[in-house]
């Protein structure tokens, strides 16, 4: 059951991955990587929030983990991308610009989970 939960869990955090990253895309400025950071960022702060529900209060079934923790939000959130957008900025010189945008995203989604998690607790 596990297995199955993972991999329909996959394909919807693909599908959800895609369909964001898109729309960040078609209304952001293309020279910086905003939709790898806003899909980074927005799943930190869920698996924060579903750690504290599912893994500390054990408030779903085991399966919801594997479901949204491992699935959806493995295929969701994006770091091998996140890294190709790192370099590519790097590589076409924008150094800079590469670095504000891996403080950022390690940063950002430590703040998002942190938050998460401190937000949900209080539920």
């Amino acid at each position: 059951m596990h297995w199955f939960a993972v991999a329909i869990g996959g394909a919807l955090g693909s599908i959800a991955r895609y369909a964001l990253s898109t729309w960040i895309f078609d209304v952001s400025s293309h020279k910086f990587p905003y939709a790898t950071l806003a899909v980074n960022v927005l799943g930190s702060f869920v698996m924060g929030i579903l750690f504290v529900i599912i893994v500390e209060k054990a408030a779903l079934p085991t399966e919801m983990r594997s479901l949204l923790m491992i699935g959806f939000l493995g295929a969701f959130t994006t770091f091998s991308t996140f890294s190709l957008d790192a370099l590519g900025l790097w590589q076409n010189g924008h150094i800079f610009m590469s670095l504000v945008y891996m403080l950022a995203t390690v940063i950002l989604c430590l703040i998002a989970i942190s938050s998460a998690i401190w937000l949900t607790r209080l539920l």
